[in-house]
């Protein structure tokens, strides 16, 4: 999959149901679960895929800002 497929957002709206207060948390606690067990089977390529957003540590080298005196007195 290409990276601009992986970047796409979607646009679109979810329709309105009327649900009993009951329904709605089932359905919150089964679409977690589904995520959770999704999550921990792909752990190492979700992990893979934002390491790789990340940037190499010497890519901005001076971003840090030197807050503090070397030498500060306390």
């Amino acid at each position: 999959m290409s990276r601009s497929a992986m970047t796409r957002t979607r646009s679109f709206e979810l329709p309105e149901y009327a649900v009993s207060d009951e329904a709605a948390a089932y359905i919150a606690d089964r679409l977690m679960e589904i995520a959770l067990q999704f999550e921990a089977a792909h752990f190492a390529q979700i992990r893979r895929h934002y390491e790789s957003l990340r940037p190499e540590p010497d890519d901005n080298p001076g971003q840090q800002l030197d807050l503090f005196d070397k030498h500060s007195p306390f």
